[in-house]
């Protein structure tokens, strides 16, 4: 039997951002915390997905719930448990979405059924926690078929889709009928841009763009002689004389300290702390292109060899995330493409599988590695949102991104950040990386309003408040 489990998200309080907002984005952002109060007095708010770490929702997730605990709204989250068999089929919709045939498998009846039967198992302990009229927010499309069973009992649910295309193709129309009848269930569906909603949802969706909390571990403050020393002890870079200690402030204000290592595959010793790094930190993903970003750098190495820059790809350890099946093979492939380059490359890449047995320490090591960085990537072939660009942006990084999905509702190229028009392109990759790596000076100034960018749209405030608007139409719905 398949049970779902809660993950406990203690309350902050709203007033963190009494003075990160003016006067009145403060006092509309509380009138609207107590209407949303008085609105879910004696309901609960239900988030459900499918893991607890790894990826952009368990990212979002507890601290949108902490926030919303902390104005006396009683938010929950539940991540619910699957097969193997399971989450092959949900990481071949995932793939689907974003318009590719990820391995070919199929999506039939024999899949169905199995996705099916694994959310049959999850609806029968969730129909026991959850009452009428209760909000229930669904995420991604392993939750999607929990739609009709709780939609029956009385609560008042939403389906929201982090992922998408801009253009529709074969692959994205084969998912939208595979989750057809549990989406039929959903009020309202909530997208991050206005082109992923398909036409079945029509008149009933809406957008939200996703958030980064500034208060959290992964963007807190950071000075940069304890980000090296973060980075020393993990062996990211060679150590350091700085007498600084590897430590960052816990959720709970407690002082924690970075002391597991990195699974580094590299040729020789690590990067000093001088050598600018490019990096790019995200989930072995084939759709987040790690290998065109080596193929890219590469490139850059061979045209520009004064240059002294290094590369790090970074994402999680590949067992960590339990609805990543793929990860293993992406890291293997990445691995293989870089045992085909010359030795000149292989001293400058670097492969890092960042530990996760604590959600925190992991948070501070990416903390530390994008603020080091010169340059921050995000060369997706597609792409639902991409937080990784926004915690870089928010930190006053350099960024060059694909203009794929919502990458390109951050980034004005020669703005905040430059775009690459085709995601594919790994010269033009080259060019822009090197662009930055030689002009420190415009690095700077695009970091800098990129941070502003982040603060006028994509931190907490603003997506609570489009939280709070989303529960005041499903009850008017």
């Amino acid at each position: 039997m398949l049970k779902p489990f809660e993950v406990h998200v203690p309350a902050e309080p709203l007033t963190r951002f009494e003075h990160e907002l003016d006067e009145q984005g403060w006092n509309a952002l509380r009138t609207l915390a107590q209407e949303t109060q008085a609105r879910m007095a004696g309901r609960t708010f239900w988030n459900i997905s499918s893991t607890a770490r790894g990826g952009g929702v368990a990212e979002m997730l507890p601290r949108l719930i902490a926030y919303a605990r902390g104005t006396g709204v009683d938010a929950r989250w539940l991540v619910l448990t699957g097969t193997p068999e399971f989450f092959h089929i949900t990481k071949r919709l995932h793939h689907a979405l974003h318009g590719s045939p990820g391995d070919g498998s199929g999506l039939g009846t024999s899949e169905h059924d199995c996705y099916d039967e694994v959310l049959r198992d999850n609806a029968e302990e969730i129909l026991v926690l959850v009452k009428p009229g209760d909000v229930v927010l669904l995420h991604d499309p392993q939750t999607v078929g929990l739609g009709p069973a709780l939609s029956s009992a009385g609560a008042h649910v939403a389906w929201r889709c982090h992922i998408g295309r801009d253009t529709p193709n074969a692959e994205v129309e084969r998912a939208w009928e595979f989750l057809a009848p549990g989406l039929a269930a959903a009020r309202l569906t909530v997208f991050s841009r206005a082109e992923y909603a398909p036409p079945q949802c029509a008149g009933r969706s809406l957008v939200i763009q996703p958030s980064i909390d500034i208060f959290a571990v992964k963007n807190q403050p950071m000075a940069p002689e304890v980000a090296r020393a973060i980075l020393a002890t993990t062996g990211l870079l060679r150590e350091t004389p700085d007498t600084a200690a590897p430590v960052f402030t816990r959720a709970d204000g407690v002082t924690g300290r970075v002391s597991r290592g990195v699974d580094v595959i590299r040729l020789g010793a690590g990067p000093t702390a001088e050598v600018p790094l490019v990096v790019q930190v995200s989930r072995w993903d084939p759709l987040k292109d790690p290998a065109g970003v080596l193929l890219g750098f590469a490139r850059m190495l061979r045209k520009a060899p004064h240059v002294h820059a290094e590369l790090v790809l970074a994402g999680p350890a590949v067992t960590s995330v339990a609805d990543d099946p793929d990860a293993a093979a992406t890291l293997e492939d990445v691995h293989a493409l870089w045992r085909q380059q010359s030795r000149f490359v292989r001293q400058h890449v670097h492969l890092a599988c960042l530990p996760m047995a604590d959600s925190e320490e992991n948070a501070a090591i990416v903390n530390a590695l994008q603020r080091h960085a010169s340059v921050v990537t995000q060369k997706s072939l597609q792409e639902g949102f991409g937080l990784t660009l926004t915690e870089a942006m928010w930190k006053q990084r350099a960024v060059v991104a694909s203009a794929v999905g919502g990458l390109q509702d951050q980034v004005v190229t020669g703005e905040n950040g430059l775009l690459i028009r085709e995601a594919g392109d790994t010269e033009a990759f080259a060019g822009a990386v090197r662009s930055l790596l030689e002009d420190p000076a415009r690095a700077a100034a695009l970091g800098r309003r990129a941070r502003e960018t982040v603060r006028a749209h994509f931190t907490a405030p603003r997506h609570l408040t489009d939280l709070a608007r989303l529960i005041e139409r499903l009850d008017a719905r």
